[in-house]
């Protein structure tokens, strides 16, 4: 149960219960394994990516340079949210967590989430630079304006998660303290505060709103142009290359905002059974991003066996004689 602290005329909680995902109750140990499967894949799917783009020099271009910091974004993203689910799955007290554990969390998730939708925008700018305009492309996309932008997508997704962050918590929380979900994100704690949340959903709907559509349709007019420029190119080898970089960015694209689209623009309806979409962007897709830029990608491929073969060469130069 949780803790609770009093406060003049009013009490205020200090722990929140996560009820966890749905269906998982009855089989625990079943699900903690199921769970522990997929992060370690994520976690190690992830992490092989960063050290073939970080380790091989013909992987310098920017688009891999933008792929490292997806890497980096996914496996972190897992990391905030499925920790605290197995342990949810292990123990009752697991399920347990501190206002500003919550607070931690919810931060976290949307400075992650934020930036990773500006990071597909940007990444979607880049193909299109590289496609449309290939002779300014090396010029337009060197390593400074890579930099830059991989630093304001960050800057801008800690900016956004802090405005959604103190406006969540700057409302009182006076009990119940059950959210009605697997981790703290803002529709599930704003269902349990003690004063009127209308303000507090019409930002979030107009802010993730505005931010969702306006990457989206810069996505979507980037491709469109892409589309043109591949279209019109004559060998086929080109318009193969051409599409096969494009159609794993815009695969996890769909992954990454289809979900959220059923989340956040219907507030009301979180709760234990709207768990399954949040699932999917939040544990699913980061797991998945890896298989899907590495089967769809030679080059990544090509690098994967090098750093593999390297590595076996490695430790049979390492090993003693017999």
């Amino acid at each position: 149960m949780a803790v609770k602290t009093e406060y003049p005329n009013q009490t205020v909680v200090s722990h929140f219960f996560l009820e966890g995902l749905i269906y998982t109750a009855e089989h625990p140990s079943l699900f903690f394994l199921l769970f522990l499967l997929i992060y370690s894949v994520t976690m190690m799917g992830n992490l092989l990516i960063l050290i073939t783009v970080g380790s091989d020099p013909q992987l310098s271009s920017p688009m891999y340079h933008f792929l490292g910091h997806l890497s980096f974004l996914d496996a972190c993203l897992s990391t905030v949210t499925v920790p605290k689910v197995m342990a949810g799955l292990l123990t009752l007290d697991g399920k347990l967590i501190s206002f500003e554990g919550c607070t931690v969390q919810l931060y976290c998730f949307h400075f992650l989430a934020s930036t990773e939708c500006f990071l597909y925008t940007v990444m979607a700018y880049d193909r299109y630079l590289a496609i449309c305009q290939p002779l300014h492309y090396p010029v337009a996309m060197n390593r400074r304006m890579c930099a830059g932008l991989s630093g304001i997508t960050w800057a801008t997704g800690a900016m956004h998660s802090a405005i959604h962050t103190s406006l969540t918590f700057h409302l009182p929380y006076c009990g119940p303290h059950h959210i009605a979900y697997f981790f703290c994100d803002i529709p599930p704690v704003l269902q349990l505060a003690c004063a009127d949340t209308t303000i507090n959903e019409l930002v979030m709907l107009a802010n993730i709103g505005i931010v969702a559509a306006g990457c989206l349709i810069l996505i979507v007019l980037s491709y469109v142009f892409i589309v043109a420029a591949v279209l019109r190119m004559r060998t086929a080898e080109g318009r193969q290359r051409a599409f096969s970089t494009c159609t794993a960015h815009l695969t996890v694209v769909l992954l990454y905002y289809t979900p959220p689209v059923c989340i956040y623009l219907q507030p009301s309806s979180s709760g234990v059974g709207a768990g399954a979409p949040a699932v999917f962007y939040t544990i699913v897709t980061p797991m998945l991003n890896p298989f899907i830029y590495t089967l769809r990608n030679k080059e990544v491929k090509r690098a994967l066996r090098r750093l593999l073969c390297r590595g076996s060469r490695e430790s049979l130069a390492s090993s003693p004689p017999h």
